[in-house]
């Protein structure tokens, strides 16, 4: 699914592609915004752990968050 914003096709994703994306892109956003992200999706139920753990898989950051999805479990 894609929005127009300002005449530019932007991707729009679930929230548990945006949280992983923050993890994927850490080094720019930084790890405490990544962090926060989880816990904010996870305790306002946006996101769940398979959801995450699937986009994990995809774009390849299972090594990164497993500490952090294992600590809030």
């Amino acid at each position: 699914m894609t929005a127009d914003i300002e005449g530019v096709a932007v991707p729009i994703t679930d929230p548990a592609k945006t949280i992983v994306d923050c993890f994927k892109y850490r080094s720019r956003v930084g790890l405490d915004v990544a962090i926060e992200a989880l816990r904010d999706g996870l305790r306002q139920r946006k996101a769940t752990h398979a959801d995450l753990w699937r986009y994990a898989t995809i774009c390849r950051m299972q090594n990164v968050m497993r500490p952090y999805l294992e600590s809030l479990t």
